[in-house]
C-alpha cells in the first residue's frame, strides 16, 4: 500500500480518527493525505461603496463573515495539528483543501486511492445524524477503494476477524485487507461465518486453509448458529483489539452496529476499526 486518503471534518476534525490514520500510515510506510473537506462556503455579498476619487457608486466584495473568519482560524489550526501529528510519529504526508460537496469530491479520489480513512461520526450536516453518518453512508456504497472505519480509542491490533459469508464479496475483501496489510502476518486470525448450521461447509474450510497459510501464522476457524447480523454482532461485544474485515454485505450489516436503540452498545463496537470492501 502507497496511498491512504484521510477525509476530515476540517471545521471539526477527530483527533482519534487522525491518530489512527498515522498508526496505519506508518505500519504500511505508506503517504497518508490528509483531505481536510469543508462545506461550500457561503458567497461574500457585493456592496456598493462609493469611490472617493470620482462619486460614482462601485460593487466590491464586502468582509467575510465572523463565522467565515471563524472557521478560517480552526481550519487553520487543524492542518498544524495534522502536521504536527504526522511529524512527530515520522508519516510521510500530504495536505489537500477540499470544497463543495465532501462526499462527491472524496468517492471521486477514492479511484486513485488504495483506502480511505474516516470516523463513522463524520458529518458536514449541522444537525446530528447518528453514526454511521450519510456521508460515510455515500463512501460505503459508492467508494472505489476500500474504506476503513475508525475507532474512537486506540490502542493496538491483536487479532484480525474476517467475517465470511461464503459470498465472493467477502472473499475479496478478506484478499484486499491481506495485500494492503502484510505486516499484520503474525496477528492471530479468526475466520467467522454466521449460519443456520453453525458449522464451516467443508469444501470452503479446506480451501481457505490453503490461502491463508500463505499469508498467515495463526488462524482459527469458527462457525456461529444463528441470523447474520444478530449473530456476528453478539460475537463482536467482547472483542477489543481487533481488526473487523467485512464484504459488501457489511455495508448493510453495519447499520446494525450503530442502530439507535443499541447505545448501550454503542462504544463498544466503535472502539474496533472496520475495513469495508467491495467489488
Amino acid at each position: 500500500m502507497k496511498r491512504i486518503l484521510l477525509a476530515i471534518d476540517a471545521v471539526n476534525p477527530n483527533v482519534s480518527t487522525m491518530e489512527f490514520a498515522c498508526y496505519l500510515g506508518r505500519l504500511t510506510k505508506s503517504k497518508l493525505t490528509g483531505v481536510f473537506l469543508e462545506p461550500a462556503a457561503q458567497p461574500q455579498q457585493a456592496v456598493a461603496c462609493a469611490q472617493q476619487s470620482n462619486g460614482y457608486m462601485d460593487w466590491v466584495l464586502g468582509p467575510q463573515s465572523s463565522d467565515q473568519q471563524v472557521n478560517s482560524g480552526i481550519i487553520e489550526k487543524s492542518i498544524f495539528n495534522f502536521q504536527q501529528g504526522c511529524i512527530k510519529r515520522e508519516v510521510n504526508y500530504m495536505l489537500h483543501r477540499g470544497h463543495g460537496l465532501p462526499a462527491q469530491q472524496m468517492i471521486s479520489e477514492s479511484r486513485y486511492a488504495d483506502i480511505i480513512v474516516t470516523g463513522a461520526e463524520t458529518s458536514f450536516n449541522k444537525n446530528y445524524e447518528g453514526c454511521p453518518t450519510t456521508f460515510v453512508r455515500d463512501l460505503l456504497k459508492k467508494a472505489e477503494c476500500p474504506v476503513v472505519i475508525a475507532p474512537e480509542n486506540f490502542e493496538d491490533v491483536d487479532e484480525i476477524i474476517f467475517a465470511y459469508n461464503g459470498t465472493s464479496s467477502a472473499m475479496f475483501a478478506m484478499k484486499q485487507f491481506t495485500y494492503l496489510f502484510p505486516q499484520l502476518y503474525n496477528k492471530n486470525v479468526h475466520i467467522v461465518q454466521v449460519n443456520e448450521t453453525g458449522q464451516w461447509p467443508a469444501h470452503d474450510r479446506s480451501e481457505l486453509k490453503i490461502w491463508l497459510k500463505q499469508h498467515y501464522i495463526n488462524f482459527t476457524f469458527e462457525a456461529i448458529q444463528g441470523e447474520a447480523g444478530t449473530g456476528l454482532f453478539n460475537y463482536l461485544l467482547n472483542r477489543k483489539n481487533i481488526f473487523l474485515v467485512m464484504g459488501a454485505y457489511g455495508r448493510n450489516f453495519l447499520s446494525q452496529f450503530f442502530y439507535p436503540s443499541q447505545a448501550d452498545h454503542l462504544i463498544q463496537i466503535v472502539t474496533q476499526p472496520i475495513f469495508i470492501a467491495h467489488v
